[in-house]
C-alpha cells in the first residue's frame, strides 16, 4: 500500500520535470527571431519559426522582428550646394538581418530608432548638401533618394541592420523663403503678361493701321474709278445734248428750260423774284419760248 509521503513525492516530481520541460522550449513566430542568451551571453540565433529547445533556468530568450520597420524622421533643414535652405521631410524602411549584433550594438528597436535617426540625418545632409535646389526638387530626386540610402546602409551595417528604402517625402524651401520666391515668381509672371499685352497691343496698332491704308487705297481707287465713269458718263451726256441740240435747237432749249423748272420748283418753297418778262419765264407766255415781238403802231 502506497503510502501518502510517496504519492506526494511523485507528484512534486511530476510537477518539477513539468516545470523543467516547459522552460526548456521556446516557440519562435513567423515574425520574429530569437536570441538565446545564458547568463548574459549570446548562445545561438534562431530565425526558422517552430519549437525550439534551451537550456532551463541558465537560459533566456529575447524575441526580435524581423519583419520591414519603419523609421519617421522629423523635418530637417539641409543647406543645398547653392546655399539655399530645404525643409526635408523623409522617411526609411529597415529590417534587422544579424540579431546578435543587433542586440549587442543597440538592444532595442526604440534605440535602433534614435541611432538610425541620426544616421539619416547625416546621410541626407551629406547628400543634399552636394547638388543643388532644383536638383533636389525636380531633377535627380529618385537617385538622390538611391545614394542615401545606400549611405545609409553602409553606416547601418555595423548594427545588424539592412535598410531598405529611403524615400523624400517632402523637400521644399522654409516658409519666409517660400513665399520671397512666390512673390518673385508672380512679378516675373506679371512682367511678362505686361510684355505679352504690349506686344499684342503693337501687332494690333500694325494690323488696323495696314488695314485702314489699304482701306484708304480701296476707296481711293473707287472713288477715281467712280469719277471716270462719272466723267465718262457726263460726257456722254453732252454729247448726247449737243447732237439733240444741233438737231432741234428749239426742243433742246425747251427741255433745260422744263429740267430748271423742276429743280426750281421741287422745294416746298416756290417763291421766286424775278421780273415778270424775265427770260426764265419765256415759256409760261409763249409755248415756243420765242419773246413776243410788239404790235406795229398806225
Amino acid at each position: 500500500m502506497r503510502s501518502p509521503v510517496t504519492g506526494f513525492v511523485s507528484l512534486l516530481v511530476l510537477l518539477l520535470i513539468l516545470i523543467v520541460a516547459y522552460s526548456s522550449v521556446f516557440t519562435v513566430q513567423q515574425t520574429e527571431q530569437a536570441l538565446v542568451v545564458r547568463l548574459g551571453e549570446p548562445v545561438k540565433v534562431v530565425t526558422e519559426p517552430g519549437l525550439n529547445f534551451k537550456a532551463p533556468f541558465i537560459d533566456s530568450v529575447i524575441s526580435i522582428d524581423k519583419r520591414i520597420l519603419d523609421l519617421e524622421n522629423p523635418s530637417q533643414e539641409v543647406i543645398a550646394s547653392d546655399q539655399k535652405r530645404l525643409v526635408v521631410d523623409a522617411f526609411a524602411r529597415y529590417r534587422i538581418k544579424n540579431a546578435l549584433r543587433f542586440y549587442q550594438s543597440v538592444g532595442s528597436i526604440q534605440a535602433a530608432n534614435l541611432q538610425l535617426t541620426t544616421l539619416l540625418n547625416a546621410a541626407l545632409r551629406r547628400v543634399l548638401g552636394e547638388v543643388t535646389f532644383i536638383t533636389v526638387v525636380r531633377d535627380d530626386r529618385e537617385k538622390l533618394m538611391g545614394r542615401i540610402r545606400d549611405l545609409l546602409d553602409r553606416e547601418a551595417d555595423g548594427y545588424g541592420i539592412q535598410v531598405v528604402d529611403v524615400r523624400i517625402r517632402r523637400a521644399d524651401l522654409p516658409e519666409q523663403n517660400s513665399q520671397a520666391v512666390y512673390d518673385r515668381m508672380k512679378t516675373e509672371r506679371q512682367r511678362e503678361a505686361a510684355e505679352f499685352r504690349a506686344q499684342g497691343g503693337q501687332k494690333s496698332q500694325e494690323i488696323r493701321s495696314k488695314a485702314d491704308r489699304e482701306a484708304t487705297v480701296i476707296i481711293a481707287e473707287a472713288n477715281s474709278a467712280a469719277d471716270q465713269t462719272r466723267g465718262s458718263g457726263d460726257a456722254e451726256r453732252n454729247r448726247l445734248f449737243a447732237e439733240a441740240y444741233g438737231k432741234d435747237p428749239d426742243f433742246f432749249a425747251f427741255y433745260r428750260s422744263m429740267t430748271a423748272y423742276e429743280t426750281g420748283l421741287r422745294s416746298s418753297d416756290t417763291r421766286y423774284l424775278l421780273r415778270p418778262d424775265s427770260n426764265f419765264f419765256r415759256y409760261f407766255s409763249n409755248p415756243s419760248g420765242k419773246p413776243e415781238t410788239p404790235a406795229a403802231k398806225p
